[in-house]
């Protein structure tokens, strides 16, 4: 074969690569190493895929510096992640209460510097809570942390290491509620601390919005009514260079994105943790359930 017909050649699969459609390609999905994560990737794995995109999923990456350095490179080309997250990890922002102005904050940085940009945010705040049982909620009427500013002399927290020092642990709970407990007890594992609350050690712990043993154990979550905790809404963050190549992605994340909140993700996260199903097969169920997958 001469010269000239090896160049036409590879002349012509360039070309055919090029007009090859965007769906063709192949898009990969991550996530950070927690159940949350990998039932979130999934659903938008499966909502992609049921809209004919390929998916490559890339779950279990580790913490949230390693997911954004493997979305910066390209090694995945989208993850969900949380706004505060964002905020104060990536950014090292000023931390605000207000979700616009974070959302705004952490969305024209990523844009801006690596190419990155979020897509709608679901109705996952998925932030700090203080979380008491309802014995105790009843017996010094607690509905707020203003409430509990009045009484935490009386109370123990139990709560990971970090709330220690924390701009948004204990010492925003003093400086903006007055908060002072009469003991702190650390507990490593979340798990731990529900125990402990189950157990009566404890009359407070530090808790996450959609950790399922809320729903299941039946507990209080107490209203941060001035605004000390950051908003940590979950939204799909995307490569722009992807988005691009297949603009429908947005549309179809977006409308996946709609169907989630706070007590969607304590059940789904249930069925993971609580009831040992696959991430993967929860994300399909639940999709199904919703008539997104028929």
């Amino acid at each position: 074969m001469g010269r000239l017909s090896v160049v036409s050649l590879i002349a012509g699969a360039l070309l055919a690569l090029a007009a090859a459609p965007a769906e063709a390609q192949t898009v990969k999905v991550g996530s950070k190493n927690f159940t949350e994560q990998y039932v979130l990737a999934e659903i938008y794995a499966a909502a992609l895929e049921n809209d004919g995109v390929k998916v490559e999923r890339k779950i279990n990456l580790g913490g949230t510096l390693i997911a954004h350095q493997a979305l910066v490179t390209g090694e995945i080309d989208l993850y969900p992640e949380y706004t505060g997250t964002a905020l104060v990890a990536v950014l090292k922002g000023e931390v605000s209460s207000d979700p616009q102005k974070v959302y705004g904050q952490v969305k024209d940085f990523y844009e801006k510097q690596f190419k990155v940009t979020w897509l709608k945010p679901t109705a996952i705040n998925n932030g700090y809570v203080l979380i008491v049982r309802q014995d105790t909620a009843d017996k010094y009427k607690l509905k707020t942390m203003s409430d509990l500013g009045k009484v935490a002399g009386e109370l123990t927290l139990g709560a990971g290491p970090e709330f220690a020092d924390r701009k948004d642990g204990i010492p925003g709970l003093k400086a903006v509620y007055g908060v002072d407990f009469k003991e702190f007890k650390q507990f490593a594992k979340l798990g731990l601390r529900y125990d402990a609350l189950a157990g009566k050690q404890i009359e407070v712990a530090n808790g996450f919005a959609t950790d399922w043993q809320i729903a299941q154990q039946k507990l209080v979550t107490l209203e941060d009514d001035k605004h000390l905790f950051p908003p940590y809404f979950v939204a799909p963050v995307i490569r722009q260079d992807v988005l691009a190549q297949n603009p429908k992605i947005a549309d179809i994340l977006n409308k996946a994105s709609a169907l989630l909140d706070n007590k969607t993700m304590q059940v789904l996260n249930a069925k993971v943790e609580q009831d040992h199903e696959e991430a993967a097969d929860v994300a399909h169920d639940f999709l199904k359930e919703k008539g997104v997958i028929k």
